[in-house]
């Protein structure tokens, strides 16, 4: 195993706070009305985590799309046709109320990380790639969940 590179650790995880701020509104009325007055209604709740979670999928393909150009032949075709696969996963189901939006994007996370298997798999991520994507992972469906659920 090799360790993540802090820098990656420390920009993945801060890739995470829209999800977790969106979280805290939802948990959090006071939070939620400070939110709402100081940002508008776009950046509190489940607004801000089905936006950017729709965001940040569709910038996981091109992750992925970018793993695949160091494959060739066949395996090159697959990868870049599987690394579309979650942003338009986004596209076409992120769509409808924030309870089934949000179970879309659970699923399209969890989705991504099999994904991200295959690619480690295949040696075209780094070596320490699932360690970080396991991690960020676990975080975003949390925090999803909390809209989700409630």
């Amino acid at each position: 195993m090799q360790t993540i590179p802090r820098s990656a650790l420390i920009l993945g995880l801060a890739g995470v706070i829209p999800f977790a701020w969106g979280a805290a509104t939802l948990l959090s009325d006071s939070l939620s009305a400070w939110g709402l007055a100081m940002l508008g209604p776009r950046f509190v709740g489940p607004y801000v985590q089905l936006f950017y979670g729709s965001v940040i999928l569709s910038f996981m393909s091109g992750v992925l799309w970018g793993f695949a150009t160091k494959a060739t032949g066949g395996q090159a075709t697959t990868g870049y046709a599987l690394s579309v696969i979650p942003a338009l996963w986004a596209f076409f189901m992120t769509g409808g109320g924030p309870v089934s939006a949000g179970m879309n994007l659970i699923f399209g996370f969890a989705g991504l990380l099999l994904l991200d298997w295959q690619f480690w798999r295949w040696g075209l991520a780094p070596g320490w790639w699932m360690q970080l994507r396991g991690l960020l992972t676990a975080l975003v469906v949390a925090c999803l969940a909390v809209g989700v659920l409630l």
